[in-house]
């Protein structure tokens, strides 16, 4: 089977279009658990299959590199909207169902690519988090519905405990579906410092565009820094979060960045043969 690989900042993806049916849905988990697993398959932080849609021009299925189903991804979405335009799916503007909700693509250049994400949905601010022994203000949102979660924490509360903190906060009893933590410093008025820890991976990755645009949301409600437009620096890259703001009502969210295309190719792993074949 065709595979394609994409990379925002980092985050690298799978993309399989399964809009012909070739894949048994049921298979979707054991197919991202398979062929995102590096060094043993091609190795990805997901995978991303495309359906045909009745209320979008395709759908987007996303599978975190542990088989688990995720509402959506923003970097994701970025590399999809691109390989859609590429591969003649949809035109320059689009619009891409995912489990979410629908989000809305455009084509800015030859790299870079806009969406428009959902509007949060569940916004929680200044809630009180206690970690060993002490205590700081966190805030949580919800992209879409049901939402993407995300808590944000400034990064200077867990200095070295980064890689703990974070796992901890993740499974917080207060968090009905976990969350995806982003650890923040602010830079200046207008620009924040960023590392996510994703749920499904279980650890940092170089990006995460849903928790740079949580993370600016958050910020700007708080008062930590301005809007409309805010930059967020991660380790793979640079993001630019634009927001829609009318007496801390969410209006819009929109995600721009730069896309990688990586490699074309035909899947030769006998195991994931073995899988699409089942029924």
């Amino acid at each position: 089977m065709e595979f394609s690989k994409l990379q925002g900042l980092g985050n690298d993806f799978i993309i399989l279009d399964n809009r012909d049916n070739k894949i048994n849905k049921e298979n979707y988990s054991k197919v991202a658990n398979r062929i995102c697993t590096r060094k043993l398959s091609i190795g990805a932080d997901g995978l991303m299959i495309i359906e045909k849609s009745k209320v979008a021009d395709f759908k987007m299925c996303f599978f975190n590199s542990d088989g688990t189903l995720a509402e959506m991804c923003g970097n994701g979405a970025r590399c999809i909207v691109r390989y859609a335009y590429i591969k003649k799916i949809a035109k320059k503007t689009m619009s891409v169902e995912t489990t979410s909700g629908i989000v809305f693509g455009e084509i800015i250049d030859k790299r870079n690519v806009k969406i428009k994400l959902n509007n949060p949905i569940d916004v929680r601010l200044n809630i009180d988090w206690e970690y060993k022994g002490r205590k700081q203000k966190i805030s949580y949102l919800e992209l879409g519905s049901p939402g993407v979660p995300h808590a944000i924490c400034p990064l200077e509360f867990l200095k070295e405990e980064d890689f703990n903190g974070a796992k901890a906060l993740r499974y917080e009893s207060f968090f009905e579906r976990g969350a995806n933590v982003n650890l923040y410093k602010k830079e200046d008025k207008n620009t924040l410092r960023v590392k996510t820890y994703e749920r499904g991976v279980e650890d940092f990755t170089l990006a995460c565009g849903t928790g740079a645009a949580s993370t600016a949301t958050l910020a700007v409600l708080n008062n930590i820094v301005e809007g409309p437009v805010v930059n967020i620096l991660m380790p793979g890259g640079n993001l630019k979060v634009e927001l829609e703001i009318i007496n801390n009502q969410v209006l819009a969210v929109f995600l721009i960045g730069d896309t990688m295309w990586i490699a074309d190719g035909e899947i030769k792993d006998l195991d994931f043969n073995r899988i699409i074949e089942s029924k």
